[in-house]
C-alpha cells in the first residue's frame, strides 16, 4: 500500500527532482503545491497534507534541494540563487509525475503557491497550458512585463493582503489586466484585510486567522469545481 505521506523523487527534464507527496486512499485530482521562499517547510508539507485530507493527490516539489531557512536575508539569497528555468523544469516534472500517478484523476492538475510559489504557480500554468486546470496564487505574482500569459488557460483564484507592502493591490491589478489582455482567463481576485503571508499559521507574526479561514474553503471549492 502506498504511504500516504512521503518524500518522493521524480524525473524532471533529465534530472532527478525531489518533493513531498501526500496521497489519499481514493483516487482524486492532482495538485502541485509550490513553496514559499523559506523552502519546503513544515507549513508547505502541512498544506499538502490538508489537501490530501480533502481528497487531492498533493505534491510539493523541493526547489531548494533540502534547504530551508527562517532568516529573511538568507531566504532572499536562496530565492535569487534559484534559476527560474530550473524551477520551472522541476515544476513541469511535478505536473508529469502527478498526471502519471495511478490515483490521479483527470487530464490536468491544480497549482497552489505561496509567496515566491504564487509567482511560480502562475508561470507554471502559463507554460503548461491546459495541463494545469486551476491555479491559486497566495500573495505572489510574476512581473507582467517579463511573463508571457498567452498560453494560460487555467482559471485563476488569487488571495492577496490589503496591507502587503511587497505584493501591492495595485501590482495585483496590473497582473490581472495583463492576464486578461493576453489570455482568455479572467482572474478571480480576493483582497483580505491582512498583510503578506497571512495564511502561514506557523508564522505568528504574519498569520491572520480570519483571512486564512476565508481563503481555504474558497480554494478547496475552486479546485473541486475546476478539476473534477
Amino acid at each position: 500500500m502506498t504511504n500516504p505521506h512521503q518524500n518522493t523523487s521524480f524525473r524532471s527534464n533529465g534530472r532527478t527532482a525531489h518533493g513531498y507527496l501526500a496521497v489519499p486512499q481514493e483516487p482524486g485530482p492532482g495538485v502541485v503545491v509550490v513553496q514559499e521562499w523559506w523552502g519546503l517547510t513544515d507549513h508547505v508539507a502541512d498544506v499538502a497534507d490538508r489537501l490530501c485530507a480533502e481528497g487531492f493527490v498533493a505534491l510539493a516539489p523541493d526547489l531548494y534541494g533540502g534547504r530551508t531557512t527562517h532568516d529573511p536575508q538568507e531566504a532572499a539569497r536562496m530565492m535569487q540563487q534559484l534559476p527560474v528555468e530550473q524551477a520551472a523544469r522541476d515544476l513541469g516534472g511535478a505536473v508529469d509525475h502527478l498526471l502519471a500517478h495511478e490515483l490521479v484523476t483527470g487530464s490536468s492538475v491544480g497549482a497552489v503557491g505561496f509567496c515566491m510559489g504564487g509567482k511560480f504557480a502562475i508561470v507554471l500554468a502559463a507554460q503548461q497550458g491546459d495541463r494545469v486546470g486551476a491555479v491559486v496564487p497566495f500573495y505572489g505574482i510574476p512581473s507582467p512585463s517579463e511573463t508571457d500569459f498567452s498560453r494560460l488557460t487555467a482559471p485563476m483564484l488569487g488571495h492577496f493582503g490589503e496591507y502587503d507592502r511587497g505584493v501591492t493591490v495595485e501590482a495585483v491589478g496590473e497582473m490581472s489586466e495583463a492576464v486578461q489582455q493576453q489570455s482568455p482567463v479572467r482572474p478571480q481576485i480576493h483582497i483580505y484585510p491582512a498583510g503578506h503571508a497571512f495564511f502561514n499559521d506557523r508564522n505568528p507574526a504574519s498569520y491572520q486567522e480570519e483571512s486564512a479561514h476565508l481563503a481555504w474553503p474558497r480554494t478547496l471549492d475552486f479546485l473541486r469545481r475546476n478539476l473534477t
